[in-house]
């Protein structure tokens, strides 16, 4: 019927079928005509489907009567494989000759781009058939394998799994959608076909996990568990293998790429690799060719990450209709012949030869001044026994207010045997976990706990899908509510800059994600809401709203004024004094402290007049002085280590000789962005207005 309608080497065919016995007939009566199919998914908004039918202006486009209302108008022709089939039973049943090779095209998968308008991968069949062919000794596939065709057609791990299960003459059961999303019901699909191969995501496979707690091992005849489609956080599958082992099944973490033919790497996982928090993904299949280039293009390094490159065998032709891009994504190999696929991922080869996979280039975030990579913070969240799933975003739900969000699924919010009465104690409990392993700028503002993660039809984790934060009670287990106006009066300040709904008088403005320039606003509102001024370091030794208000009862005044603020008192090394730069404030070296470590002591030294009251040091000695005596009574005798950021470098300078005359050993002098003496002859700046100022501080940041 195909043929007949000019079907044949290098024409695309639609296909848009429901998960069913049609599908995979009308995708081999697609192939065996000698064309290509474009897959459609049912499920994807009609806008989508157009495009797709417009730019792969496919002649032919099978379905089922059932979905043709709800496709496109299109001007192509249509077969319902349902309603149609009476007349498709007149055609001939004996083998088509196809005249179809190696090189012509077996599919078009459409993948998501970075502009928003999808793209069409190139696939031949060489692409696919030495996909098998290469892997073939590592997993010994055969007629007595049963797969499950469990992801979309238009998802590329779909292509694994039915070749794997057809070419070898193996069993396939085609997954319905709704057993897909029902790791219960999909968990008995596994059981009552006995199948020994399973292709899963993550996401999906953690689902199944929990489907599978208190299930005899015995029961399931599994060889083979293979991951791909997303990063795989391994020590996640502890509880896999303490009631599994790590053998029967064997479990295999294969990445890959719709632009290499699904499967790139090879990496069988053991129990050793539960306690590696890196994402491993092994080696390279045979034939292809892996490289890891650096952004003017050379090589790197073992050790050192870089952009990961792929060539060889399994490198599609391209994408359909965009020049352009396959010029830019798909590049001569300079190290070779062929061509080399642009992943975009990051990774480094780690010394024993296998990669380890570090995330997308584009997936790092820029928070606040600082870089961080998210899946650090899910590996950290995920780490935690209560916790099943955790992912990290940015989001920006208030134009200007980006923030991290926490999305967790517990695990009955049961910590050996301890549970957490309800929501508020198990995020209490999780942002404790976070903080003492995290830079409080790496810790999520905001928590969220679901029943489970939501999945795309491909079943990879729907970050569109992850519901905006609602308001809740972001407060220790133990909550204190505002006891006197000024408490009232300060909860209502701290509420409206970290935009909660109620804080406790007891957290800490830091660990509720405050930072630098929030800091900034609330002293501000401070000293408009109460006419009092408190200098900016007053959060550091003073960072609840119950230390505050005592403070600012006692007007500001209560305590003995001192140029030493202790932001990290404690730790087992030799403490380290950094002194304040022009303007005095010392808010900035609060990120050095945290990036220092918990055993690293970090005192700061802060301009006298900051309260607005005392008169400042009118010379670098006098300051030296000062500092000098406060730094004793802290450490009362040397070696010191000394630090200071600009202005605050040449007074450092000045503090270690004046330790010295005193007859103290100097271990270091660190000095940051300091100009060298001499070379400012009257510089502009020091004449510049406050505007200029600023303006001078955003150019440098």
């Amino acid at each position: 019927q195909l043929q007949a309608l000019g079907v044949g080497p290098e024409v695309l065919v639609g296909l848009c079928v429901e998960r069913s016995l049609e599908m995979v007939v009308g995708l081999l009566g697609i192939l065996k005509a000698g064309g290509a199919y474009v897959p459609l998914d049912p499920s994807y908004p009609q806008e989508r489907l157009a495009f797709m039918l417009a730019d792969a202006a496919v002649p032919v486009l099978l379905t089922q009567e059932q979905l043709r209302a709800a496709l496109p108008t299109i001007d192509t022709q249509v077969i319902c494989l349902d309603s149609d089939w009476p007349t498709i039973a007149r055609q001939l049943t004996t083998n088509p000759v196809s005249l179809v090779q190696p090189h012509h095209l077996a599919y078009v998968i459409y993948t998501s781009g970075s502009t928003g308008t999808p793209k069409g991968a190139l696939v031949t069949h060489q692409n696919i058939t030495r996909l098998f062919s290469a892997t073939d000794p590592w997993f010994g596939f055969g007629s007595q394998d049963v797969w499950t065709l469990f992801h979309s057609i238009a998802f590329d791990f779909s292509v694994w799994e039915l070749w794997g299960a057809l070419a070898y003459g193996g069993r396939l059961i085609v997954v319905p959608y709704w057993v897909s999303r029902s790791p219960t019901d999909f968990h008995a699909l596994l059981q009552r076909e006995q199948v020994t191969v399973l292709n899963q995501t993550p996401s999906a496979f953690r689902s199944l996990m929990v489907a599978l707690e208190g299930v005899a091992p015995t029961s399931l005849a599994l060889r083979y568990v293979i991951f791909g489609g997303e990063a795989l956080d391994i020590p996640s599958l502890r509880p896999w293998f303490e009631r599994h082992g790590d053998t029967t099944p064997r479990l295999v973490n294969m990445y890959g790429i719709t632009e290499t033919t699904v499967h790139v790497t090879y990496r069988p996982l053991t129990w050793g690799d539960v306690e590696r928090p890196a994402s491993v993904i092994g080696g390279p299949i045979p034939d292809l060719g892996l490289v890891l280039l650096d952004q003017q293009g050379q090589l790197v390094p073992i050790g050192v990450p870089g952009e990961l490159y792929v060539g060889g065998a399994g490198v599609c032709r391209g994408y359909l209709n965009r020049p352009e891009l396959t010029a830019e994504r798909f590049i001569a190999n300079p190290f070779g012949a062929g061509r080399l696929y642009r992943t975009g991922d990051l990774a480094r080869w780690l010394p024993d030869g296998n990669l380890e996979y570090l995330g997308r280039i584009d997936q790092q975030v820029k928070l606040r001044g600082f870089r961080i990579e998210l899946g650090e913070i899910e590996s950290v969240l995920s780490s935690h026994p209560v916790v099943q799933e955790a992912v990290v975003v940015a989001r920006e739900d208030m134009p200007g207010e980006q923030r991290l969000v926490a999305y967790v699924v517990g695990q009955g919010f049961r910590v050996q045997g301890v549970g957490f009465g309800d929501e508020e104690q198990l995020v209490a409990e999780l942002r404790s976990h976070l903080q003492t392993r995290l830079p409080d700028y790496m810790v999520p503002s905001a928590f969220v706990v679901l029943d489970t993660l939501p999945l795309t039809p491909n079943g990879k984790l729907d970050r569109r899908a992850l519901p905006v934060p609602m308001p809740s009670r972001f407060t220790d287990p133990s909550f204190h509510a505002p006891r006197d106006g000024v408490e009232q009066q300060l909860a209502a300040i701290w509420m409206e800059l970290l935009r909660l709904p109620t804080i406790s008088i007891h957290a800490n403005f830091f660990a509720l994600g405050g930072h630098s320039l929030l800091a900034v606003r609330l002293m501000s509102a401070i000293r408009q809401r109460f006419d009092c001024h408190l200098p900016l370091a007053t959060l550091f030794t003073h960072p609840t709203i119950a230390h505050l208000a005592r403070e600012l009862r006692q007007g500001a005044t209560g305590s003995a004024w001192t140029s030493l603020v202790p932001i990290q008192p404690h730790g087992s090394r030799p403490p380290f004094f950094c002194i304040h730069p022009a303007g005095g404030n010392v808010l900035q070296f609060y990120g050095l402290a945290q990036h220092l470590g918990a055993e690293q002591p970090f005192y700061a030294l802060q301009s006298i007049g900051l309260d607005g009251v005392t008169p400042p040091d009118s010379t670098i000695e006098a300051m030296a002085e000062r500092y000098a005596t406060q730094i004793l009574t802290v450490q009362p005798n040397g070696p010191y280590w000394l630090g200071g950021y600009s202005l605050g470098g040449t007074v450092a300078y000045a503090v270690a000789h004046a330790l010295r005359r005193a007859g103290h050993q100097v271990a270091r002098v660190v000095i940051l962005d300091t100009a060298a003496p001499g070379t400012l002859q009257d510089p502009d700046w020091l004449n510049w207005s406050d505007a200029q100022w600023l303006l001078g501080l955003t150019e440098t940041l």
